[in-house]
């Protein structure tokens, strides 16, 4: 399994600064804290969409970032999937069109996953032929899971794909993810806010709070913490 290791600060022009160390070989590691602790801003680092004032981030044997060096991968080469709230499908395409967009991007060396698997890991073979706009958000965020695995990622980024869901849906999709983790062994980084989501799917926890590390363990001792005198501050 790939490690991924992180160490960067970021300010921005809002002037929240993030400053944040990690190693983490796990199959799921959680990212939790409340709104605003930076837990998106670490994943847009990894991702590409952001560069850090200083740093270095390294995926298995490879370097993604490393200011010291001047070395900055482009996005589209770093071998990330990344799946957000938002699904942000293509409106015109179906959803046959949509996954082929993620085998189209994936990156020349990179892990292919066959478009078969995924479609019936998924469940989607029923909906290939429909638009975006006709499909429930479940469906659409399976669509967009389905099309980052495709990409054949190193590393699968997931930004709270779970925050727009009601309660029943979470359950499906929850599902659905563990389905995937367990099929590809992809190391996955999830980040959210809510205790009964990374308790079910994390095998580690990385607790943010205002733009730093405040905790890290198995979710069971994390997620737990706030019970004791001495680690109360870590409750969230």
């Amino acid at each position: 399994m790939n490690r991924l290791s992180f160490r960067c600060r970021h300010r921005h022009a809002s002037g929240f600064e993030l400053d944040v160390a990690f190693e983490i070989e796990h199959q799921v590691t959680s990212l939790f804290g409340p709104s605003g602790s930076g837990k998106t801003t670490v994943l847009a680092l990894i991702a590409g969409a952001l560069r850090p004032q200083s740093g270095l981030i390294e995926l298995g044997e490879r370097t993604l970032v490393d200011t010291a060096r001047r070395v900055c991968l482009a996005a589209e080469r770093r071998r990330v999937g990344l799946v957000f709230q938002d699904h942000l499908l293509f409106p015109h395409l179906n959803v046959e069109k949509n996954l082929r967009y993620g085998e189209r991007r994936r990156a020349a060396g990179a892990r292919k996953i066959d478009f078969a698997q995924v479609v019936e890991v998924l469940e989607l073979g029923d909906l290939l032929g429909r638009m975006p706009r006709n499909l429930s958000g479940g469906q659409r965020q399976r669509v967009a899971l389905g099309r980052s695995l495709l990409a054949g990622p190193e590393l699968l980024l997931l930004d709270e794909p779970l925050a727009a869901l009601d309660a029943p849906l979470k359950d499906r999709i929850l599902t659905y993810l563990e389905r995937v983790v367990a099929q590809w062994k992809l190391p996955t980084l999830y980040v959210s806010h809510a205790a009964s989501e990374v308790e079910r799917l994390a095998d580690w926890v990385i607790v943010l709070r205002q733009g730093r590390v405040a905790a890290t363990g198995t979710p069971g001792e994390v997620l737990h913490l706030g019970q004791g005198t001495a680690a109360s501050e870590f409750k969230l």
